[in-house]
């Protein structure tokens, strides 16, 4: 089969619908697909030899974080391009009414359409506002998968229509199978995520750490992610800040290695979050995992059966829970027990078989993907000459 995946967001800056799109791609072509994934990314940006660049994204506030995003006549000429060259039997398209590419294609495109509706955000002022201009694009779409319940809540609630759920998926066996690292191993806290975002919740761990390292003298926090440092252990007493390690970007490998080596993972996430992809990777490593209670991520753990769960923004209750699973391996060793059990239903031999079951429904008996003549981007906002 012949597919073509199209990613809205920026491909040389990290994150969970990036990794997704990636994944999926390379699972594809494993099984013996062609895949071609149209991406915004940077002239310089080195791609995989199945991702065609449609030029540099521009930084956007979009739900609760920075998106880059591609947009505009430039970037609908490139998917026309990508579109008339690939002659794909489908087009999987994610966050389609997010500003770029996804919804530009969705636009130039007719034939078997699908589409992956990621964001979890029940009170989108801007998408209800949009959706007048979104309505057309949307009914071109063949399937539509939601990947987490409170991703297809929001695409009910606000655009109408349903979506069958598939998860994220992971290579469970690639971070299950990683080498802890020695240094990384005892006593030590986990976190993975961009430092200078607050959603991602490291101001909250911060408020909780001394609570933490008085109690557990022997403790200390590894970060993976990139941003401030200083800024970020500036709440912290002077004599705690050696215990905080900060790692920077890291390689997938040593994301899979950190998630074996830690004593337990924490995600104090504050909101934002459809699905909860880091969690999952947590898991499949055996790390135990200690989440704030987001709806989202109580559902990845089984509302918590597979990890633990803490009050929203609460320190207090997140300090309370990390000295106990500090100071219990026989829990921490039933969490990562249950974790790795529990997360076989995420990993890419079920949710790819699920994705592709969609993509055959779509084109049985439907002719290939072809550029749509009728709606040029210049006719969307009134501009086609006369």
């Amino acid at each position: 089969m012949k597919i073509g995946i199209v990613c809205p967001y920026s491909w040389d800056v990290p994150g969970g619908v990036q990794f997704h799109i990636r994944d999926l791609a390379e699972h594809l072509i494993r099984l013996g697909h062609q895949v071609s994934v149209l991406a915004p990314a940077d002239d310089e940006t080195p791609l995989p030899p199945y991702v065609v660049s449609a030029g540099r994204a521009v930084p956007v506030p979009y739900n609760g974080s920075v998106a880059r995003l591609n947009f505009g006549f430039l970037s609908a000429a490139r998917v026309r391009r990508w579109l008339h060259d690939g002659t794909f039997d489908v087009i999987h398209i994610h966050e389609p009414t997010s500003p770029s590419l996804g919804l530009l294609a969705c636009w130039a495109a007719q034939g078997p359409i699908v589409a992956t509706f990621h964001t979890s955000n029940p009170r989108s002022r801007a998408m209800i506002a949009a959706y007048p201009i979104l309505q057309p694009a949307l009914e071109k779409i063949s399937a539509r998968i939601a990947v987490s319940e409170y991703a297809r809540r929001t695409l009910v609630e606000h655009l109408g229509g349903d979506a069958v759920v598939i998860p994220n998926g992971v290579d469970v066996g690639f971070f299950d199978q990683a080498e802890p690292k020695p240094e990384w191993q005892g006593g030590t806290i986990g976190f993975i995520g961009r430092i200078d975002e607050p959603r991602k919740g490291l101001p909250v761990l911060m408020r909780a750490l001394p609570a933490i390292l008085a109690a557990r003298p022997d403790a200390r926090l590894l970060v993976a992610g990139r941003g401030d440092e200083e800024e970020a252990v500036a709440s912290l007493p002077e004599e705690m800040r050696e215990r905080v390690e900060f790692l920077g970007m890291v390689s997938d490998e040593d994301k899979a290695r950190l998630l074996r080596s830690v004593d337990v993972y924490v995600a104090p996430n504050t909101g934002g979050e459809s699905f909860g992809i880091i969690l999952v990777e947590a898991l499949s490593a055996g790390a135990p995992v200690l989440a704030s209670d987001l709806d989202a991520f109580a559902q990845v753990l089984d509302q918590g059966a597979a990890g633990e769960l803490f009050g929203n923004e609460d320190a207090d209750a997140l300090a309370q829970a990390a000295i106990r699973l500090l100071g219990d391996p026989a829990r921490r060793a039933e969490l990562s027990a249950r974790g790795r059990a529990h997360v076989r239903r995420f990993d890419w031999s079920t949710v790819g078989a699920d994705i592709l079951a969609v993509y055959e429904t779509v084109t049985d008996g439907a002719a290939s993907v072809a550029t749509d003549e009728r709606t040029g981007l210049r006719a969307r906002f009134g501009l086609a000459r006369s």
